[in-house]
């Protein structure tokens, strides 16, 4: 299951950083992850203040 950005994000850019396979980009409201490009590493959960990217269930 691919991670999900929860409305808890602050749209601060730090998961984007960090996502190795650049799945993360700015959305209307918050940042957004692609369910396709997404490789599960967790990298963008591991810098956020927020704790906004959450595994998909």
């Amino acid at each position: 299951m691919s991670y999900t950005i929860t409305d808890a994000c602050i749209s601060c850019g730090a998961c984007a950083e960090e996502c190795p396979v650049e799945a993360i980009s700015e959305g209307d409201e918050r940042y957004v992850i692609d369910p396709e490009l997404c490789i599960e590493c967790g990298a963008c959960a591991g810098v956020c203040p927020v704790e906004a990217p959450v595994a998909e269930e």
